[in-house]
This record gives C-alpha cells, sequence and structure tokens, in this order.
C-alpha cells in the first residue's frame, strides 16, 4: 500500500508540473524546463557525487563563459552553478557531521591550500572592492573543495582518476575538432589563432594552458601497456590531434612549459635529487638577479614580432621592443608592482586587478592593445597578479602551495615503484608543472577550464601519497629518504 501511494504521489506531481508547464510555455515563460535537470543534479549530489563531479569534468572543455560586466558577474555555464550547489551542500553536510580526515588537513599541500583561502578571505575584508573580492573567493572555493578535498577521497581508487583524465581529454579533443576546422578556414594564420577556440575558450593562451597541462596525460594513455591495442590506437590518435592544436594554438608559453618539463623529465629518469635540483634553480635566480640588465639589452635588440612563420613565432618570445603581446605582460607586471608597493600588505582586493590597475599604468609603457577599461584580462600572471590584489601573503602562500605540490610530485615519483600508477603519477606531475611554468606568463585559476585539472590534479598527487603509496611500498620502506 505504501509503495502504491508512493507511486501515485510521483503521477500527481509528475502531472501537475507536465501542466504547470504547458501553461507557462504558452505564455513564453521556458525556465521551468530547467527544473528537472536541476532535482536531476541534486540527486546526484546527495546519492553520488563524485559522479557529479566527474560529469562537470566533462562539460568543463565544453562550457560557456557568460559575462556581465554591469553587475560584474563572469560565470561558466552549466559548471559554475553546479559546483555552486556542491558547495552549498557539502557546507550544510560539513557542518552536521563535523567529520574531516585529519591526514588530509594535515598534509602540506592541504595546510598551504588553506592558509591561502584565509588569506583570501582576509583581504576580502580590505578590498577596495568587497563584492567582486568575495565572489572571487567564493568561486575560488567552488573550485578548490570539490575537486581538491573531495576529489582526494575520490582518487584514492586510480580507476576514478583516470576517469577524470579521460573525461577532460576526449571533449577537449572536440573543441579541437572544431577549432582546427575552423582555423582551416583562415588558413591557419596566426591573426585568427587567437579567436577561433571560442566560445569555448577565450583566448589560444588559455587553450594553449590546457592542450599543454593535458598533453603528458594523453602520452601516458599511449605508454600504459594495461590498455587494449584498440585503446592505445585511439590514445595515438589523439596524441597526434593534441600535437597539431598545439602547433597551430601559437601559444608560446604553451611550448615554452613543455620543452621545460622534457628536461625536468629527462633530469628524472636520470634520477638527479631533488637537492641537486633546487641548487640549480637557485643558481639560475641569482645569475638572473645579477645579470638582467645586460640580459634584457641584449632581449631590446630583437625585433621579430609574432608570425605565422613558426621559428619566426618563436624567436618573438624574446621580443621585448616591439611585440605588443610582450611588451603588454611588462606593461601589466609594472602595473602591479606600482599597486603592490602602495598596499603592500593586504593588497587591493581578490580579483580587483582588472578593475583598479588603469590608473598605475605609465604613458611610456602603453601599447596598442593596452586599455582603461579593465576588460582585457587581468596581471597576466599567477604570481604577480597575487602580489597586487593580497600583498606580499598572497603571493607567499601561493607559491607555498605550488612548492607543497612540485615536493608532493617530485617525491612520490622515486618512491612508487614501476608500473601503471607511477606512470600516471608522472603524466599528473608534468602536467600541472607546464601550468606552474605557464603561470608565469598567464593567470587562468579564475576560470574553469584551469581550476578544475589544476586542483584535481594536485589531489591526485596527495591521493596518491596517503592512501596508494602505503599499499605500493613496505612499512619498513615508507621512512626512507625522499629523494
Amino acid at each position: 500500500m505504501a509503495d502504491k501511494r508512493t507511486i501515485w504521489w510521483v503521477y500527481g506531481i509528475t502531472g501537475i508540473f507536465l501542466l504547470v508547464n504547458c501553461i507557462a510555455m504558452l505564455f513564453e515563460f521556458y525556465w521551468l524546463n530547467l527544473v528537472p535537470a536541476v532535482l536531476l543534479v541534486f540527486l546526484l549530489a546527495v546519492v553520488a557525487l563524485d559522479k557529479l563531479l566527474l560529469f562537470c569534468v566533462f562539460l568543463t572543455p565544453i562550457s560557456i563563459n557568460l559575462a556581465d560586466r554591469d553587475v560584474q558577474l563572469g560565470l561558466s555555464l552549466p559548471v559554475e552553478p553546479i559546483l555552486a550547489g556542491v558547495l552549498f551542500l557539502w557546507t550544510l553536510r560539513a557542518l552536521h557531521e563535523g567529520k574531516v580526515d585529519r591526514r588530509i588537513i594535515r598534509h602540506p599541500v592541504s595546510i598551504a591550500v588553506l592558509f591561502n583561502l584565509v588569506w583570501i578571505g582576509i583581504t576580502c575584508i580590505t578590498s577596495e572592492m568587497p563584492l567582486v573580492s568575495l565572489k572571487f573567493l567564493v568561486a575560488r572555493l567552488w573550485f578548490v573543495i570539490p575537486f581538491y578535498f573531495l576529489g582526494i577521497h575520490m582518487f584514492r581508487e586510480l580507476g576514478n582518476t583516470k576517469k577524470f583524465l579521460w573525461l577532460y581529454v576526449v571533449p577537449l579533443a572536440g573543441v579541437i575538432c572544431y577549432t582546427l576546422y575552423w582555423h582551416a578556414q583562415f588558413n591557419f594564420d596566426e591573426d585568427s589563432a587567437h579567436w577561433v577556440m571560442s566560445p569555448f575558450y577565450n583566448d589560444h593562451t588559455a587553450y594553449g594552458a590546457l592542450l599543454a597541462m593535458f598533453f603528458p596525460v594523453v602520452i601516458a594513455f599511449c605508454w600504459n601497456r594495461a590498455y587494449s591495442n584498440n585503446i592505445r590506437i585511439i590514445a595515438f590518435l589523439l596524441l597526434v590531434l593534441y600535437s597539431a592544436a598545439l602547433v597551430f594554438s601559437y601559444t608560446r608559453a604553451a611550448w615554452i612549459s613543455l620543452v621545460i618539463v622534457l628536461v625536468l623529465l629527462i633530469l628524472m629518469l636520470f634520477r638527479i635529487r631533488f637537492h641537486w635540483l633546487a641548487l640549480f634553480g637557485a643558481g639560475i635566480s641569482v645569475f638572473l638577479a645579477f645579470s638582467w640588465t645586460d640580459i634584457r639589452l641584449k632581449l631590446e635588440k630583437n625585433r621579430q614580432d609574432t608570425s605565422d612563420d613558426l621559428a619566426k613565432h618563436v624567436e618573438s618570445i624574446s621580443n621585448i621592443t616591439t611585440d605588443a603581446s610582450n611588451l603588454e605582460r611588462l606593461n601589466r607586471w609594472s602595473s602591479a608592482w606600482r599597486m603592490f608597493s602602495e598596499r603592500p600588505f593586504f593588497g587591493w582586493g581578490p580579483g580587483t586587478f582588472s578593475f583598479l590597475y588603469a590608473p598605475y599604468q605609465l604613458s611610456s609603457e602603453k601599447t596598442i592593445i593596452s586599455t582603461n577599461a579593465g576588460d582585457m584580462g587581468n596581471a597576466h600572471s599567477e604570481y604577480i597578479g597575487p602580489l597586487s590584489e593580497s600583498g606580499v601573503l598572497g603571493m607567499l602562500s601561493f607559491l607555498a602551495v605550488v612548492a607543497c605540490i612540485f615536493w608532493t610530485g617530485w617525491r612520490i615519483y622515486f618512491r612508487l615503484p614501476r608500473g601503471e600508477l607511477r606512470l600516471f603519477v608522472t603524466a599528473i606531475f608534468l602536467g600541472i608543472i607546464t601550468y606552474f611554468i605557464h603561470g608565469s606568463l598567464n593567470n587562468f585559476l579564475d576560470t574553469d577550464k584551469a581550476s578544475i585539472p589544476f586542483w584535481g590534479f594536485a589531489a591526485m598527487l596527495v591521493a596518491v601519497d596517503l592512501y596508494m603509496l602505503p599499499k605500493e611500498l613496505p612499512e619498513e620502506k615508507t621512512a626512507a629518504p625522499a629523494e
């Protein structure tokens, strides 16, 4: 009898909804059609949150950004509204249960992430534009909590890690096909390469950053002997497609990042110890600091602008004399430094750079693509941007996140035995390193396109460190030296 009553309730409510929706559509009100989709998302969030998050991963490459500068709102549809709902439900659940896995919270990466979030929250209070900063913080939370903190639980199984990777790689391949098709209509020239990936990616730099980030992953798919020959053939075809996309993206930062991670991979294969790598990095930094004036004088002699000729396009990377893209980066960085000099501790507020930097530009540093409207992007650096928006601790806290992720990936690579797990750890580690490098020239962590894989990759490495590494190694080896 109870089952029959439930069925009648379902039929009754469904019938009433259909009737009301039909009437609403007669009056050209179509929003009620979204109710079933919203209910489905809500149901998945309650009973199968991991599947909902993986569904968001699949939607991310094909999501479309909706921006409204009048209300200072930018949303990626349909992913960000779903993640906002996940954040809301997670908050209610956390308040009700009050349970946390202390191993996750105590991990160095988690400590760095939490410190970064706390400092962003503090600088929202002191922000010049509190509403903009609050939106920035909430958006950061709906990326970090689902794909880092909840992601660590999800990635305890390697199967979920592989699902995540495939679910981003495949739809991105669809975007690549779309982009190459439209690019071919313009003979693959450099000018059209800036926008042919629209509306899925804002410009070629964001598109190139994600291509580079997943390039090592696609290579891992090809290399993985656990896959059948058919899967590896599909992976090889994807590798060819991704290679063509990288070439025709004309994204110099993506090319640089892949060259650097190739060198890093060689060092890893030769089992170079971390302290030697750190010493080398420190030496390079000191050399650049003391030789910057001479280096800049030599760079100013390069006047090769961006070009359809790939060789000339590569040569334009070091042109800081006439290349508008390079000069505009220098203009933004100089403006960010002046903003930091005025407010060195708290900064101007998270997410506010693009709205406030215009008065800090010098006429002598402006380029043909400079603007005072705040509608042409941000500080073009994941490291310099926080310096102006959240002060010195904003930059240092993000650098701490980067350093902890790097150390975690480097350490577990050398401690894992050869096999499928180490193969994917290598691909994930090199993939996120491409973004660390790319982040020195661009910043996309305020978008779902980059944030979801960035925090997802970080969660994968931490999950391996906490849950898989102890199973792979005998107990007495887990205390062995990290290198």
